[in-house]
């Protein structure tokens, strides 16, 4: 698409300069039967360096391109409209460029909100000097918790404030559908007061690109989706919101094992492999079953979650079973996961996660 709207942008610039060297009488433009006085002309040659500049600026990934590329096309029409008879057709290109830059703006816009949402999220992070997770800590907690935090090399390592991860992920959107879908994702969490920002880039196609930005913050959910960056298809709130995605917080602390020493998540022992975790936030509470093998590793985790948010939403099983481990600043957690919903008609694996990159801690600025 980036190769598609460059060259749009590159030949219906360089077809203006056809009206500039009719008007200095440069050259015979025998598809150009108007008059074009020497003004007129001038502004064909400014139309042509603004769009030269929009695709310079394009590619080098600054957003000034949206603004040369947006007067040019609006030059370009009024040049197009005093010259309808010879340049009628040139208000194709005009109209791609426009919906291209409708695009970009509202992609710009949507980047804007979760960075300002992000920051405040962070901003809230307790710059107190980091602990160090010890043996005395974990004493409290259920024997398989114990022996996974052992496992994994989270005792010795600082206690985790902040985390930031960047995910590959295969997704499926419905149970019927046959192919995934790849996308690839980055999620920031905050452990002092439980929060976390995700958000999602999954390209379904050449023209079809979907954006999605969950969050959850003071105990609240949240979930937003858009086509293109512009066309919202859905956004979800309310207490079913709220509670799954304190499940998914809930469950996703595998990824930073010293959040499980929270004093907002309680522990109850099952069986030697076993622990049910409830956490309560700010009004929100919901809980989840992790379980563990011999060796100390997490494999699985399960909890009654809505599927949805509408009224007559049930609770479902939903289970992230994990395929494989990774080491990460001396830490082993989950670096390749599947997330399932147990459904009454059949199970439906509809994500697979891998985790590329993760950061701990660095996020904190004094």
């Amino acid at each position: 698409m980036k190769y598609i709207l460059s060259t749009i942008m590159l030949i219906h610039g360089a077809i203006h300069l056809m009206g500039f060297v009719k008007g200095f009488n440069l050259a015979n433009i025998e598809n150009l039967q108007s008059e074009i006085p020497k003004p007129a002309a001038l502004l064909w040659l400014v139309v042509f360096l603004l769009f030269a500049l929009s695709v310079i600026f394009y590619w080098l990934a600054n957003n000034m391109w949206m603004l040369f590329a947006g007067v040019a096309t609006l030059l370009s029409t009024i040049i197009i409209i005093g010259s309808w008879s010879d340049a009628k057709f040139g208000m194709i290109p005009n109209i791609i460029i426009a919906i291209a830059i409708l695009f970009s703006f509202s992609s710009c816009a949507f980047n804007k909100k979760i960075t300002s949402e992000t920051q405040s999220i962070l901003s809230t992070v307790d710059k107190s000097p980091n602990e160090i997770t010890s043996e005395n800590d974990i004493e409290h907690l259920p024997s398989p918790v114990r022996n996974w935090l052992a496992k994994s090399g989270a005792i010795g390592k600082e206690k985790v404030k902040t985390v930031w991860l960047s995910q590959n992920f295969l997704m499926k959107l419905k149970p019927e559908q046959e192919n995934w879908h790849h996308a690839t994702a980055q999620q920031y969490f905050t452990v002092n007061k439980p929060a976390f920002i995700w958000t999602v880039d999954m390209k379904m196609s050449p023209i079809i690109h979907i954006k999605g930005r969950d969050k959850f913050v003071d105990g609240k959910g949240e979930m937003q989706m858009k086509w293109n960056s512009i066309i919202n298809l859905g956004k979800e709130t309310g207490e079913k919101m709220d509670e799954g995605t304190l499940q998914r917080y809930l469950g996703e602390m595998v990824w930073f094992p010293s959040a499980v020493l929270s004093p907002y998540v309680t522990w109850e022992e099952i069986d030697s492999l076993t622990a049910k975790a409830t956490m309560t936030y700010q009004g929100t509470t919901g809980s989840g079953t992790f379980y563990f093998n011999q060796q100390g590793d997490f494999v699985k985790f399960s909890a009654l979650r809505y599927k949805g948010n509408a009224p007559d939403a049930k609770r479902y099983e939903w289970v992230i079973d994990v395929d494989d481990y990774a080491d990460f600043d001396g830490v082993r957690i989950p670096s390749k996961c599947r997330a399932t919903w147990k459904l009454e008609e059949d199970d439906w694996t509809w994500c697979k996660i891998e985790i590329t990159e993760i950061k701990y801690n660095n996020l904190i600025k004094n």
